[in-house]
């Protein structure tokens, strides 16, 4: 046995050690933070070009094609993803506040869907995952307020449409059968092909010796310096992925339309918000993580594209990107986490000419024609 003192010793030498190693190790992180934003400070983000399109399965992106303009996947047959998400209008809607489903309005703005593969969170609260599209897809066509359908009888009215059962067939197998996850699954491999064209902009920031006109090259060092726009708008989509409050006011109409007020009360009670029905304001990312700090938060969108997908912001509040520009300069609204830029005029229409720089014209998108019912075989009833 040892003596007490020789286990006291041996107690205060580990104790020692411990001490020692707890030291090396602080000193050791904190040599690794200031590292990590030195090379931040050294590279900070930028825009960024857009990478390879995705590797999809071209028969399930047809089926999704299809079924993306098809309206009876909403509850009354009146509606389809392309009701909210037009082509011609950039896949947005060209509204300040989206349509809801019928009976309802929406309380915010509906977002474009070119290159949305790339987005990390959906929707202006980020309440669903960019990884997981089918998921999302999901929630739009069951959801009360967008589509409102139940997706066992979905499923049942693809299953009586030749037209689609033939794609169906093509891309899934012979003997499947229409499936609702399967449903979901398609159209999420079609949003997959929707990217943003590739710009004169994108060539440069691949470092193509393409020519910018001058007032774009401006636009471009603003964004990167005195403006800094680049602390969250940065990588292929022009988006940090993150959640920001910039004290945007209330659009009027969201308290002024009752269908409005209505379907954001009901988003609350969903979302599982505490004392929702004295909620009258649109509380962005709060209303998933409860957090106080994310009340009026809202996820950076991409800005690709912007020229074809006004009105701006979360509640389309803002008509034009000069709008949404001196926004930005006046330090945002109240409330709100931005500083005034303190810019001149011609600075502000450098950047709106660097942000019109990053459109093309949009890609043609063929519209499938309208498949018809028809009676099952016998063997198929």
């Amino acid at each position: 046995m040892w003596h007490t003192h020789g286990v006291v010793g041996w107690i205060q030498a580990r104790r020692a050690e411990s001490t020692k190693h707890w030291h090396s190790t602080a000193l050791l992180l904190q040599f690794l933070a200031l590292a990590e934003c030195s090379i931040a400070n050294a590279n900070p983000p930028t825009l960024e070009a857009l990478p390879r399109p995705a590797m999809v399965q071209p028969a399930l992106a047809e089926l999704g094609r299809h079924l993306f303009f098809e309206p009876r996947l909403s509850g009354d047959g009146s509606r389809s993803c392309a009701s909210c998400h037009v082509p011609e209008l950039g896949f947005a809607d060209g509204l300040a506040l989206s349509r809801g489903y019928n009976g309802t309005e929406y309380f915010r703005n509906a977002p474009s869907l070119l290159s949305v593969r790339l987005k990390r969170r959906l929707t202006w609260d980020g309440r669903l995952d960019g990884g997981d599209l089918a998921t999302a897809v999901r929630d739009m066509v069951t959801e009360a307020h967008f589509m409102n359908a139940d997706a066992r009888l979905v499923q049942e009215r693809v299953r009586q449409i030749p037209g689609l059962m033939a794609l169906w067939r093509k891309a899934l197998g012979h003997s499947s059968e229409p499936y609702g996850p399967q449903i979901f699954n398609a159209i999420a491999e079609y949003l997959k092909t929707l990217d943003a064209p590739d710009t004169a902009l994108d060539r440069y920031l691949r470092g193509e010796p393409v020519p910018l006109p001058p007032m774009v090259q401006e636009g471009l060092a603003l964004f990167q310096g005195k403006a800094a726009c680049h602390r969250c708008h940065s990588g292929p989509l022009g988006s940090d992925g993150k959640a920001h409050r910039l004290g945007l006011p209330e659009h009027p109409a969201v308290l002024a339309e009752p269908l409005r007020s209505i379907s954001l009360l009901r988003h609350h009670a969903t979302m599982g918000v505490p004392n929702y029905m004295h909620e009258r304001k649109d509380l962005g990312a709060y209303v998933l993580s409860k957090t106080e700090l994310d009340r009026g938060r809202f996820y950076t969108p991409s800005l690709r594209m912007l020229v074809h997908t006004g009105p701006y912001m979360h509640n389309g509040l803002l008509a034009t990107l000069e709008e949404v520009v001196a926004f930005y300069d006046a330090g945002g609204g109240p409330g709100g986490d931005l500083t005034p830029l303190h810019l001149s005029a011609r600075e502000r229409a450098a950047l709106v000419a660097l942000l019109k720089a990053w459109s093309a014209p949009l890609p043609v998108v063929t519209v499938p024609p309208a498949h018809d019912y028809a009676v099952l075989p016998a063997s198929q009833r």
